[in-house]
């Protein structure tokens, strides 16, 4: 699907609040598509999201606004008065998570698009959570947009104008700049397994079960090593953890060589609560890695059967799935062909951000 560019380009405004992976992420590719589009585009978030992502560097105006994490009406206060004075020519505004529509929804006047990226979760378990705001949000946004069929599903009943699905490709990663035997070298796991997980360190991604997995095979002949890339709020919490059950994980913060890393690990894994359309499954699809991911969100439809499935917070059956990979050759490499396959029907970066564009077309023509 292509998108035809208007006599006049549009002026459009992102908005987004923290963020170290996905969402930023995204944004950025929309940003980089709507330039060379010729569209002049805002971007409003917290200064740190400019400094990892680039927008400016992409061609945007960035307009630094913290996006309160939590509740405090002074804070919000602020950040609302600041986003409508951003954003007060544009002619349609994309909020990219809850906490960014919550506070485009009150502020502004404009067109409004609102993208859920993720599931709130309370106290551990999906759907907890009063979805009173949410339904709020829903049927304030001209469209809503999920990033996975779950989503779009939840907005729609929640009363949403128009709710749409589209997915989040991942952006297509650099090569590898170094060999598997010096990235294994760095990580001095030169003849052990090796075990790969991409996430940030939230208690979403339930990281705490793959480590509790991984720890029952420290007495394995040959140890496999579990490396997390990634940082956020629970790195403390899960450092003990691995302290306390000796298990053989590495947390090695954030990088930049997920590449490199992919193609030196034996098995991919994400054993998230949920997860919508997860840039980390699509990269280990395109890298025919052997994955293993949770039966949670929009996963399941994303792998198809590339993947090996297994329930949300089922140590057992994570620890089976991996080590059957690890063990079984044949398995491993029937998952390995059946990743390539799936990555080639998925859809790509410049056809999902067509279909957002469009979007704004049709909301452009309306107003």
């Amino acid at each position: 699907m292509t998108s035809k560019q208007p006599h006049m380009p549009l002026r459009i405004g992102l908005v987004l609040a923290t963020s170290t992976g996905g969402v930023g992420t995204h944004v950025a590719s929309l940003t980089a598509y709507l330039r060379k589009l010729d569209y002049h585009v805002t971007v409003c978030g917290p200064s740190a999201t400019d400094e990892l992502f680039g927008f400016a560097a992409r061609g945007a105006t960035f307009k630094a606004i913290k996006i309160p994490a939590s509740p405090s009406p002074l804070r919000t206060l602020v950040a609302m008065f600041q986003l409508r004075r951003a954003v007060r020519d544009v002619d349609v505004v994309h909020a990219h998570g809850l906490r960014a529509g919550f506070v485009a929804a009150a502020s502004c006047r404009k067109p409004l698009v609102v993208t859920w990226h993720n599931l709130l979760l309370t106290q551990g378990a999906p759907g907890r959570r009063p979805p009173q705001l949410e339904q709020l949000l829903a049927r304030r946004a001209d469209i809503a947009i999920g990033v996975s069929e779950d989503l779009a599903t939840r907005v729609a009943q929640f009363g949403a104008k128009d709710a749409r699905f589209i997915p989040v490709a991942a952006v297509p990663l650099a090569p590898a700049q170094r060999s598997t035997a010096q990235v294994r070298a760095e990580l001095d796991c030169a003849e052990r397994p090796l075990v790969l997980s991409v996430a940030r360190l939230h208690p979403q991604k339930s990281l705490d079960v793959l480590i509790t997995a991984a720890a029952r095979w420290k007495n394995r002949d040959s140890v496999p090593l579990v490396v997390i890339a990634g940082d956020g709020p629970q790195r403390k919490e899960l450092a003990d953890l691995i302290d306390r059950l000796d298990a053989p994980v590495r947390l090695l913060g954030h990088r930049d060589d997920i590449a490199d890393l992919l193609a030196a690990c034996d098995v991919a894994v994400l054993a998230s609560q949920w997860e919508g359309s997860p840039l980390f499954a699509q990269e280990a699809l395109r890298a025919q890695k052997p994955l293993v991911v949770s039966d949670a969100g929009g996963l399941p439809e994303l792998v198809a059967d590339a993947a090996a499935l297994v329930p949300v917070g089922d140590v057992g059956a994570l620890d089976q799935a991996v080590i059957t990979l690890l063990d079984d050759r044949a398995a491993a490499a029937q998952l390995s062909r059946r990743a390539g396959r799936r990555a080639a029907q998925l859809p790509g970066e410049t056809e999902c951000n067509a279909q957002v564009v469009e979007l704004y077309e049709q909301l452009a023509k309306r107003s």
